[in-house]
């Protein structure tokens, strides 16, 4: 019994031995490799400062040129629509139609009225002459020669009356015929043919001009002021007049084929967002923008001064911002990789490809490593550049 329990234990503190062994074997195993690891193949890119044009990007809808709402200015019976729900109409074409007899019935009456003020002008212009002529004869008094005088006068200011009425009257013969007052494009009918349409306080329909579209969108009055002091420092140059160039940026990613410009900067700020809004005008010749469109608009003429640009793959971010690493020399005068804290800026797309524009963190002649920022496994590692890019 006792030989088989020693032997047990024999074999107990071998294995116990090894074990040890082994562990100390692993222990020191990360240190050589650790010390022998080659350096990590990258390439770098020389730091050199630029002025750099911009561009900002930001949510924005579209509205027409003009929203009309079409409204009868006089009343009566909706005999007829002239349009197509949807259809392209033009200015001047009549959209609705009212019962015209009844207006033809006045411009008829206003017409005989004016042949009657015309004909009592001429009658009292006799009657005038004729006491005048008496008058210089003394066969009538004075007092005769003015009440003829007086009521050719009267009958002048009724014509005058009886001319404002016809015109009246062919203008509301003319209103009947509701026409459009701009060419675009007509929404639904609201009030159908056999309605009594009371006057313009009845809408009818609604009309928008598409062949130039106002492209609205807000713009942060943090990112303003951040602008401003930019341009006071001389940092930033923005377009004469803040007239940006307007890009639309369809819902697709296509880039719609006409520049607008930026033409109204509203002076309010908007209370609940925070933003004030701009407005831009783009030509929309083809009706392929709709009002109520949402889309992205893309500003260009700004331009950054003295800032340096990287590729988007360098620049690379630790949870507390952005950083980048530069290939230095340490004391021995071999080639690690440091981090170094940046602030960047805008995107850009220069050549095809997207670019970090880096305003802080950087001096010239530094060289960032602009890929293999895989292979770094910790800062200060040994670095070898495969590829320079100035």
């Amino acid at each position: 019994m006792y030989p088989h329990f020693f032997s047990r234990v024999k074999l107990i503190v071998i294995s116990l031995s090894t074990l040890v062994f082994m562990l100390g074997c692993n222990d020191q195993q990360p240190q050589s490799s650790h010390h022998s690891m080659p350096p990590a193949a990258v390439s770098i890119q020389n730091v050199t400062k630029t002025n750099v044009p911009i561009t900002i990007e930001l949510p924005a809808t579209l509205a027409g040129n003009k929203e009309v709402e079409i409204r009868a200015r006089v009343s009566g019976i909706v005999e007829s629509r002239n349009f197509e729900e949807g259809q392209i109409v033009s200015e001047g074409q009549s959209l609705f139609t009212l019962d015209l007899d009844p207006f033809k019935l006045e411009l008829e009456k206003a017409q005989a009225q004016l042949d009657a003020a015309k004909a009592q002008v001429i009658q009292n212009k006799r009657e005038r002459d004729r006491f005048e002529t008496l008058t210089n004869e003394r066969s009538v008094s004075k007092r005769d020669f003015d009440n003829a005088a007086s009521n050719y006068d009267i009958s002048l200011a009724n014509l005058e009356l009886a001319k404002a009425a016809l015109n009246e009257a062919r203008l509301n013969l003319e209103y009947a015929q509701v026409k459009a007052p701009v060419s675009g494009i007509i929404g639904r009918e609201l009030v159908s043919e056999g309605s009594y349409v009371s006057g313009p306080e009845l809408l009818l329909a609604e009309l928008t001009d598409t062949t130039n579209m106002r492209v609205r969108f807000g713009f942060s009055e943090r990112e303003q002021l951040k602008m401003r002091q930019d341009v006071e420092n001389g940092s930033l140059t923005l377009p004469k007049n803040n007239e940006f160039d307007a890009h639309i940026i369809l819902q697709d990613g296509s880039v719609y084929a006409q520049t607008g410009r930026v033409n109204f900067s509203d002076v309010r700020v908007n209370r609940y967002t925070g933003t004030s809004e701009l407005q831009a005008k783009v030509a929309n010749p083809d009706s392929q923008l709709r009002p109520g469109q949402f889309v992205r608009v893309r500003l260009d003429g700004a331009i950054r001064h003295n800032v340096v640009l990287l590729p988007q793959r360098a620049v690379l971010d630790n949870g507390t911002g952005k950083f980048v690493y530069i290939a230095t020399e340490n004391e021995q005068g071999a080639l690690i990789a440091l981090p170094a804290p940046i602030e960047v800026g805008e995107w850009v797309q220069k050549d095809g490809q997207n670019y970090w524009v880096i305003r802080e963190g950087l001096k010239e002649g530094q060289g960032v490593i602009t890929e293999g920022m895989a292979r770094i496994f910790f800062p200060g590692m040994p670095v070898q550049v495969a590829k320079e890019g100035a």
